[in-house]
């Protein structure tokens, strides 16, 4: 089963869509959903329990951890009932699409399967310049410095096995904790591998995400990567 995670803080605009469309891709295959509220002071809860009335594959549960993305991926993990998991954003930035071709990596042996913005097949459509040009540079950076191999790191759009997941340590409070896990699981020995998929702008409400606020955090996962890397070449 796969075990697809919304976090969700102040959604009420998307997050109904999103769930729907979700469902609507998925028709076949052996899934749950499990929205996590993350303190929302808006509607976001009443409407995702409205949905969830209607398609008992969508679960609702709050973070009872750190608020923030780190605290509420970790509620949801610790939730998860499927042999893998795999965070999708609430306003459904990424091509649902795109969980088939993951999940058939994961059946081929993969422990990670990163969607990738940043080869051939995938797309970005849409948002500022400037975080194209932040994240495309994110992953080439994390490749070169770290052997990470995706050229998409940074992309919240990963399916990951979920022993791994229950056995690793979490540090990250925000969007880097998208660098920290498939890093961690690489120099862990785990096989990683990626899929191209189509990324999409928000078309309503009001993105979480802040390239500046994120940068140093992005910085010291790079920097752990690297040294990590340079230890285990030197252990050869």
């Amino acid at each position: 089963m796969i075990s697809i995670i919304i976090p969700a803080r102040n959604e009420e605009e998307t997050i109904v869509s999103t769930l729907l469309n979700l469902v609507k891709n998925l028709e076949g295959l052996s899934y749950e959903i499990i929205v996590v509220d993350d303190h929302s002071s808006d509607k976001t809860v009443e409407v995702v329990e409205k949905v969830c009335i209607k398609s008992p594959q969508v679960k609702l549960t709050t973070n009872n951890f750190q608020p923030g993305l780190g605290g509420t991926l970790k509620r949801g993990f610790a939730e998860a009932g499927g042999e893998v998991v795999i965070p999708v954003m609430a306003d459904l930035c990424d091509d649902p699409g795109t969980i088939r071709a993951m999940y058939r990596k994961i059946k081929e042996g993969y422990d990670v399967v990163c969607g990738s913005r940043y080869i051939k097949g995938g797309e970005r459509e849409g948002g500022p310049l400037l975080k194209r040009f932040l994240s495309r540079g994110a992953g080439k950076m994390a490749r070169i410095l770290t052997g990470l191999p995706t050229h998409d790191a940074t992309n919240a759009f990963k399916m990951y096995r979920k022993e791994l997941i229950d056995n690793l340590n979490i540090e990250s409070k925000g969007f880097e904790i998208f660098l920290e896990i498939p890093l961690k699981l690489y120099f862990q020995g785990g096989r990683i591998t990626e899929v191209p998929t189509l990324w999409k702008a928000r078309s309503k409400g009001k993105s979480k995400f802040s390239s500046w606020q994120t940068l140093i955090p992005y910085l010291k996962w790079l920097t752990w990567g690297f040294f990590k890397r340079v230890l285990k070449l030197g252990e050869k």
